[in-house]
């Protein structure tokens, strides 16, 4: 029956595990809360050490930030739907966890993709003075906010049009509340949707990819024309970004995939993994690979890790 103001969805792809929901309770809550404490430190690191205010650094925070929100978005709700019997979820909830994950998966590509024009122009303009007049912190508090702004009007947009829709069911083949399949529940006229959802996707791919692949070409111009200290720079500025970047775009396959098409055959855990992939592991990855990587994220973690034990040794004394 079709109906245009339902109350509630339902989420149908949970597994009924009586025996084995506390584990993955717990499991998932030491995954959120390590997510939690690895970001924040990292945000408490940048934004205490001046050394640190720099362009790059700045891009970080942000990153992290949004792993932070993407993160919430999904780890609370998971949290509570693990342990329920009844896998629901009211619609204007529904809707607000949609606009987190995909306004979160926006804000990953586009932060990323600014990252790479911040690396290309730190490897091919070296000197401190050719770099900041290309790249000052202005100007990448500038772009922070920009993106910002651009996921969550691009988004506030396509949660306005689906809000309309005449839904003729309410199960949600899904864990969480997705937009897609959302739009596929809708019994009437979904033209405007989908001509709206195509420009979306393609402004949500196309705008970061054109400046990721742009900067990585000029990258390995300079690397194959360079000397062997400006690759071996090249290669460690680069290698978190790109890991970060590859396993995230890897992440969206997987979830468009899976939501997409007829995957009935995979296993069920593996279907549920492969759509949280992108907000499973993502968010783990970039504190751990940007922490471990850059030597000067390491350091000062060191020292404020130091003080704090200085302090808590001082304390108890």
């Amino acid at each position: 029956m079709a109906n245009s103001t339902l109350s509630y969805f339902v989420l149908s792809s949970y597994l009924h595990v009586q025996t084995l929901r506390y584990l993955y309770f717990m499991l998932t809550a030491m995954l959120y809360i390590l997510i939690i404490v690895a970001n924040v430190l990292l945000v408490v690191v940048i934004c205490v050490n001046r050394s640190l205010h720099e362009p790059m650094y700045l891009f970080l925070v942000s990153l992290f930030v949004n792993e932070l929100y993407g993160s919430t978005g999904l780890f609370p709700f998971l949290l509570v739907q693990i342990l329920s019997d009844i896998h629901t979820v009211s619609a204007p909830f529904c809707f607000l966890q949609s606009f987190c994950v995909f306004t979160y998966a926006n804000v990953e590509f586009s932060n990323l993709a600014v990252m790479s024009y911040d690396r290309y122009l730190a490897i091919c303009y070296p000197l401190q003075e050719q770099y900041h007049t290309r790249m000052t912190s202005n100007k990448a508090v500038i772009l922070i906010i920009v993106i910002w702004l651009y996921s969550f009007v691009k988004f506030l947009i396509t949660l306005s049009l689906n809000m309309r829709l005449t839904l003729c069911g309410n199960v949600i083949n899904s864990v969480y509340c997705h937009n897609y399949l959302v739009v596929k529940l809708a019994c009437s006229d979904i033209m405007f949707n989908n001509i709206y959802g195509l420009f979306g996707a393609v402004l949500t791919v196309l705008v970061p990819l054109l400046p990721v692949l742009f900067s990585y070409m000029r990258i390995l111009k300079v690397c194959f024309s360079g000397s062997k200290q400006t690759r071996q720079k090249a290669v460690s500025t680069c290698t978190p970004h790109l890991a970060s970047l590859l396993n995230f775009s890897f992440g969206c396959c997987f979830e468009i995939l899976q939501s997409r098409f007829d995957v009935t055959r995979v296993p069920s855990v593996f279907r549920i993994i492969l759509s949280l992939y992108f907000l499973l592991i993502q968010p783990l990855l970039n504190p751990l690979m940007y922490g471990l990587q850059m030597t000067k994220i390491r350091n000062a973690c060191k020292l404020v890790l130091r003080y704090k034990i200085f302090a808590c040794r001082r304390d108890t004394m």
